[in-house]
């Protein structure tokens, strides 16, 4: 989200139009969707003002978030942060994320006694450099936007193999994720991401999430994908009881709805 009266860090990348709350219950209505996790945007980096907001008014029925922690952010704070619905940190280690893989050791120690999670978010070509950090995670993460491998890798490349063992070991997750910010192929099949998701899909349907990427600040304007796709790809990816648990099951479970 991005709303009227918070303001972008100065060195993060500018916001270049708003993304209001009002506009999101709208392609909440347009999409069908009744719950929501928030992500905190790189634009804000540390202040996560407008997570909250967001949070507060949509209400703990519905919405979860995913803030930025700082190893130096009070328990009090996180406390706080918990009882509006915040459920996770982001590890960002693209250009302008605020906390990057080397610094995860400092950030899982203060969220786990939480119930937390971490959402990580790397260039998958790189995973073999992080495999290590990985595999020494104790608490629940998620391996984001589909491993974001750029450029696209063949489902049967090692690194996708090393993925299925992250989720074999039990607290790795892995998110569905805007396609379009790496296919090579493009809309509407991504045909060389979908390959790699269907193979992690089928491999391990209880660990998958879904996430719509809105507002889509990730590409330019004239690049923006049309949302309803992003969301009917699963018709190809996935069978109708996968979808029951990338969809409604597993969300449900790793961020509390319903609790």
């Amino acid at each position: 989200m991005f709303l009227e009266g918070f303001e972008g860090h100065p060195q993060a990348a500018p916001i270049k139009e708003l993304a209001t709350l009002e506009d999101f219950r709208r392609y909440q209505r347009w999409m069908g969707l009744d719950r929501v996790v928030v992500t905190q945007s790189n634009a804000y980096q540390f202040d996560n003002g407008a997570l909250l907001e967001s949070l507060d008014q949509l209400g703990l029925d519905k919405a979860r978030g995913v803030a930025v922690v700082s190893p130096d952010t009070p328990l009090k704070t996180l406390e706080d942060w918990h009882g509006r619905g915040v459920r996770g940190a982001r590890i960002m280690n693209l250009g302008g994320g605020a906390m990057p893989l080397a610094r995860l050791p400092e950030v899982e120690p203060l969220i786990a006694p939480l119930g937390w999670h971490l959402m990580v978010q790397f260039n998958g070509r790189e995973l073999d450099q992080h495999l290590p950090m990985l595999e020494r995670i104790e608490c629940p993460y998620i391996i984001d936007h589909i491993g974001k491998f750029i450029d696209p890798v063949p489902a049967d490349d090692p690194r996708v193999d090393a993925i299925l063992r992250l989720l074999d070991r039990g607290n790795a997750w892995f998110k569905i994720c805007a396609g379009y910010e790496t296919s090579l192929s493009g809309g509407p099949d991504y045909d060389d991401v979908g390959a790699i998701a269907r193979r992690v899909i089928n491999h391990a349907p209880e660990r998958i999430l879904w996430g719509s990427n809105w507002p889509h600040v990730g590409v330019p304007r004239d690049q923006y994908p049309d949302d309803p796709d992003q969301l009917d790809v699963l018709l190809a990816w996935a069978n109708e009881q996968q979808r029951q648990r990338i969809l409604v099951d597993n969300p449900a479970e790793l961020y509390g709805f319903g609790r």
